[in-house]
C-alpha cells in the first residue's frame, strides 16, 4: 500500500535522536542513520525527503519531552527548590552517557557553519519554550517579591546560563563544578528566605 511506512517510526525516530545527540547534526549522514535506525536509506528519504527534514521531525520529538520534563521539574511549590531542581535536570540531561552526550540544540547551533534559518528557527523556538517555562514558574505567586530582577530577565539569564554550562560540561567534564555554579546563579538570584 503506498504511502505507508513499513517501519516503526517511534523507534526509528528514537534510535536517530540518539545518533544526530551523540555526534551532532552536521556530523551525521543519512548512511549512518540508516544503519542506526535500521531502515534503508531509501526509505528514510521516501519518509523524510533528506536529512534537515528528518532531523526538525526528531528535534520536534526532543523539544515536546525535554519541554515537559522541564516544567515537571520546575513544578514544585518552593521556588529555590524549583529552580535547583530544573537545573539537577539540565545538568543530567547533558551529562548522561559515556562519553556525556551534551545538549542537541547547543550541539547543533554551535556544530553548523551558516545555519540555515529552519535550523535556527526550530533551534529559537526549542530555546523560547524554555524560556517560557521559566518565566511561567517566576511569575507563580510564590515567586512574587523572591527575585532580585525582572522574571523576563531572571528567565532569560537562566537560559543563557544553561547554554553556557553546556559549553563547561564539554570542556570540563566536571558534574560538581555545573552544579556549584547553577547553585550560585540561584542564590545570587533570588532574595533570601
Amino acid at each position: 500500500m503506498a504511502g505507508v511506512r513499513q517501519f516503526d517510526e517511534q523507534a526509528a525516530l528514537d534510535k536517530a535522536l540518539s545518533l544526530f545527540w551523540e555526534q551532532g547534526y552536521s556530523n551525521t549522514t543519512m548512511q549512518e542513520l540508516a544503519a542506526a535506525t535500521g531502515v534503508q536509506r531509501g526509505s528514510l528519504y521516501n519518509a523524510y525527503g533528506d536529512k534537515e527534514t528528518l532531523f526538525l521531525r526528531v528535534f520536534g520529538v526532543y523539544r515536546q519531552r525535554y519541554i515537559g520534563q522541564m516544567r515537571e521539574a520546575l513544578d514544585l511549590p518552593d521556588l529555590r527548590a524549583a529552580l535547583h531542581n530544573f537545573f539537577t535536570f539540565a545538568i543530567k540531561s547533558m551529562t548522561t552517557g559515556l562519553p556525556t552526550r551534551g545538549c542537541l540544540s547547543t550541539k547543533t547551533a554551535v556544530g553548523t557553519e551558516g545555519l540555515d534559518d529552519t535550523l535556527r528557527g526550530a533551534i529559537r523556538e526549542l530555546i523560547d519554550d524554555i524560556e517560557s517555562a521559566l518565566y511561567d514558574r517566576l511569575t507563580r505567586p510564590d515567586a512574587k517579591g523572591r527575585l532580585r530582577m525582572d522574571p523576563r530577565q531572571a528567565a532569560r539569564l537562566f537560559v543563557t546560563m544553561t547554554r553556557g554550562l553546556v559549553v563547561i560540561e564539554r570542556v570540563y567534564q566536571d558534574e560538581h563544578r555545573l552544579r556549584t555554579m547553577a547553585d550560585l546563579l540561584v542564590e545570587q538570584l533570588l532574595v533570601p528566605a
